[in-house]
């Protein structure tokens, strides 16, 4: 095993699947995960979601960098936070708000 990894889609097989549809508020957004890591409450990789947007509720603490797209996340008070590429955010566990994907969103992700 190599201790040094790239992250890399063309070299994981994807997971595809859709938001629980009591979470959705507007849209049929799909979200296509690309799994590096999944050890000792750590997961990274990759994700990429459609247009679309759900509730989210965060339990876990997760960083994110934005490759494309454009997302909005809007928290419960209505504060907005703009995602587009080139952005890097840390979204804290207790985050409860909206998730809506304006263009096609590619992140990288770390979550613990």
């Amino acid at each position: 095993m190599t201790l040094i990894a790239r992250l890399n889609r063309d070299d994981i097989s994807p997971e595809t699947e859709r938001p629980d549809p009591a979470k959705v508020v507007h849209g049929d957004p799909e979200h296509t995960t690309w799994n590096l890591e999944d050890r000792d409450g750590l997961y990274c990789g990759m994700w990429q979601s459609t247009p679309g947007a759900w509730r989210v509720d965060y339990a876990e603490w997760e960083y994110v960098y934005i490759h494309s797209g454009h997302s909005v996340l809007t928290a419960e008070d209505g504060t907005q936070t703009v995602l587009r590429a080139g952005d890097s955010y840390v979204i804290r566990p207790g985050y409860k708000g909206v998730w809506e994907v304006i263009e096609t969103t590619l992140k990288d992700y770390v979550i613990l």
